[in-house]
This record gives C-alpha cells, sequence and structure tokens, in this order.
C-alpha cells in the first residue's frame, strides 16, 4: 500500500493525481480552443482560473507537505468554478437553446467544469481526513522526478492559458462572445 510504508509519500502521489487531473481538463479546453476555433467567453475564462487555483493547492501539498490550509485553497478555488459553471448552465437552460460551444462526450465544457469542482472540493474533504500533520519531515524528502515533471506540466498548462487570454482579451475586460483574438487582430 502507498500509505503503509510512507505517508508522506501517499499523500505525495494522490496529489500529484489530482494535480495531474487538473492539468488535463485544462490541456483539453486549451486544446479545445484551437481544434474547433472556440474562444472561451469570460465565465469560461473564470473556470479555468478556478481550475489553476484549485491546482495551486495541490502543487503546494506536494511540494511543501500536505496542509488544510491548502486544501482551503483548492476548496475556495472550487466553490468559485462552481458558481461561474453553474451561472453559465443556468445561462444556457432555456429549451432549445443550443449552449455555449460545441459539447464534449455529450455535455459543455461548464458542465463537466462543474462536475470536477465538485470532485476536487470531496478529494479535498476526504484528503484532509486521511492526511496527518508531518510537520517538517516532508521538507526533507524531495519531490520524485515525477512528480516536479507533472508540476511543470501544470506550470506550462497555466502559462498557456494565461498567453492565450491575453491575446484573446489584451489588457482589459473580454468581449462576451469572443470571435478573434484582439492582440492578434489588425
Amino acid at each position: 500500500m502507498i500509505f503503509s510504508r510512507n505517508p508522506a509519500r501517499g499523500s505525495r502521489v494522490l496529489n500529484g493525481l489530482a494535480l495531474l487531473g487538473v492539468t488535463a481538463i485544462l490541456a483539453i479546453a486549451f486544446v479545445w480552443q484551437f481544434v474547433y476555433d472556440e474562444l472561451p467567453c469570460p465565465l469560461c475564462l473564470l473556470q479555468r482560473v478556478a481550475l489553476i487555483l484549485a491546482g495551486v493547492g495541490f502543487l503546494l501539498n506536494m511540494r511543501v507537505g500536505p496542509s488544510p490550509m491548502h486544501y482551503a485553497m483548492s476548496i475556495a478555488a472550487s466553490l468559485g468554478g462552481m458558481i461561474a459553471a453553474g451561472r453559465q448552465m443556468l445561462l444556457h437552460i432555456a429549451p432549445g437553446d443550443p449552449g455555449y460551444g460545441t459539447p464534449f462526450m455529450g455535455l459543455h465544457f461548464y458542465t463537466w467544469a462543474f462536475i470536477a469542482f465538485f470532485a476536487i472540493i470531496v478529494f479535498s474533504i476526504l484528503m484532509q481526513t486521511a492526511d496527518r500533520k508531518w510537520g517538517d519531515s516532508m521538507l526533507k524528502k524531495p519531490v520524485s522526478v515525477l512528480g516536479v515533471l507533472v508540476m511543470a506540466l501544470f506550470f506550462i498548462m497555466a502559462l498557456a492559458n494565461t498567453a492565450s487570454t491575453t491575446l484573446e482579451c489584451g489588457f482589459g475586460p473580454c468581449p462576451d462572445n469572443p470571435d478573434s483574438y484582439l492582440l492578434l487582430g489588425s
């Protein structure tokens, strides 16, 4: 078992998997926007920010050790993301409304985001009840190469999403229904 020999390692592995999941969601949304030429709306961008903030909580748990504060950060970010995703779902709940963007596996990205934020909250609550406080013992053990790779992938996806948002919105408010990259236009 992961937890039997070294509980700190088990916590790092689970937080690493959660961070990998957040990174995968960001990567899918990022690639989707280019493949289908669908720019994210302002509510979509808020959901991406919330995912990044939730991921930072997991990253901190991996890097400096598990802390209720880090899980609280992931929970708070996920609650904000659920509000943005829920608002977007309610905007498109009318009969005959096609929703915003092309559905992925039958659901729009904002619906998937709502489900993902709920899963992050449940995971964070379960981890808070399972994690023990190890003090400085985790700080003495370096993060594995695989863990560093997961953290680097997350960082790259966060930067890529930030760059595309800057290209889309410039340095002002984003358009409600974006159709081009503001900073790349003529």
